[in-house]
């Protein structure tokens, strides 16, 4: 070991604070705000801690970034549980974090993402299954606080944009204990009331633990259930709850929820307008073009002389007549000679002419017997004659 006359080299003193250090902070836990975050190419985490009067140098390697339940940024309070150690190259001492959870909501943070996961999961947030939204509705169950600004915002929106469309509260506390169970029965009553086109979950800006009622179990199911669509305005446009992720629409506010709920009059009534002139000069169009036809046809030569029409087509019936009459005689003369031209063949193979000119048939058992080994002696046999049959015996 060096004595006070020995001076110590760098990397003897370096390891001589890396074993203090690390021997009295072998598991600690720091808080602080994160500043310089960089998340490397490697997959590793760098990134200080600091409060009002110092920093301390972190870095979380990337074996441990999957157990993240969320994201680290620049400006966010976090708990980190870690070790301290020295880096002897740079003879600089850091945090050698395991763990990081958002400051003051850990609990709550854990609890979202595995309900989160949950609820993924059973396909509670796939987009098969959003509803969609009336494009007209004409009554809006409102599901929020009696008190308080958001229902004076929505009514002052829906009012501008869409005056006549009625909104029927079902006020509910949107905060603290038993919030959940009114907010999950509010959804359930406006499904057997029946008589909204669309459900609006409505609450103001807040932490995670103000708004934690709209990240219960119990509010998923009743939105997932509802059968009638359901959009969540919870918070400001950076807040999320699981009620946006089940619900068929999410809003960034309760105002931009009125916005989207409803088309604006004034816009819808400029569009029925023009929609309105599109129609009059298209159907002035079609009765002119209909007048100028009709016009031609008055102006026609046809239309004038109707009678003269019918008397060309009355004497072009009389041609076609005389035609088929014409016709239809040639083809029967033609039929008369061709059927005279079969009969005279017809006779010429008559057996009965051949008779006429001396010539017999002979038949025995009713068979024609037209060769001599066809008979024996003694058969009897029938012969038959142009004017007769005689019978006779075979002699020879």
């Amino acid at each position: 070991m060096p004595t006070p006359q020995t001076p110590f080299t760098i990397v003897e003193i370096t390891r001589r604070i890396k074993q203090i250090l690390e021997g009295d902070f072998p598991s600690i836990l720091v808080q602080g705000e994160i500043s310089n975050f960089k998340h490397h190419s490697s997959g590793h985490l760098y990134f200080s801690l600091k409060d009002d009067a110092a920093q301390l140098s972190c870095v979380l390697w990337r074996s441990r970034v999957p157990s993240l339940s969320f994201v680290p940024e620049d400006g966010m309070k976090v708990v980190a549980s870690g070790r301290i150690t020295v880096y002897e190259p740079r003879g600089a001492y850091q945090l050698d974090a395991q763990f990081l959870r958002p400051l003051g909501v850990g609990d709550l943070q854990i609890a979202f993402e595995k309900l989160k996961q949950k609820l993924a999961a059973e396909g509670l947030f796939d987009p098969e299954r959003k509803k969609p939204l009336p494009e007209f509705p004409e009554r809006i169950g409102l599901v929020t606080s009696p008190t308080g600004a958001v229902i004076q915002d929505i009514k002052n929106v829906l009012r501008r944009r869409f005056p006549s469309v009625e909104v029927y509260l079902l006020p509910v506390r949107v905060q603290g204990g038993g919030a959940a169970s009114e907010i999950a029965n509010a959804i359930a009553d406006f499904n057997r009331f029946g008589r909204v086109d669309v459900i609006l979950l409505a609450r103001g800006g807040g932490s995670m633990e103000d708004l934690w009622a709209f990240n219960e179990e119990s509010v998923a199911r009743a939105i997932a259930g509802s059968r009638i669509p359901v959009v969540s305005a919870v918070g400001h446009e950076t807040d999320f709850t699981i009620a946006d992720f089940v619900a068929d629409m999410r809003a960034p506010t309760p105002s931009a929820a009125a916005e989207l709920l409803v088309p604006d009059r004034r816009a819808l009534l400029e569009t029925v307008t023009d929609s309105w002139y599109r129609m009059r000069e298209a159907l002035a169009e079609r009765l002119q073009r209909n007048r100028d036809r009709i016009g031609g046809i008055l102006a026609s030569h046809i239309f004038h002389r109707p009678i003269d029409l019918l008397q060309q087509r009355s004497q072009r019936v009389d041609e076609l007549q005389r035609t088929l009459l014409r016709t239809a005689e040639h083809a029967l003369a033609m039929n008369i000679a061709r059927h005279a031209a079969a009969a005279g063949r017809l006779a010429g193979v008559n057996p009965r002419q051949i008779l006429r000119r001396g010539y017999a048939i002979v038949r025995k058992s009713g068979a024609v017997v037209s060769v001599r080994k066809g008979v024996r002696k003694d058969d009897a046999v029938d012969i038959e004659f142009q004017d007769g049959s005689a019978q006779s015996i075979i002699t020879s």
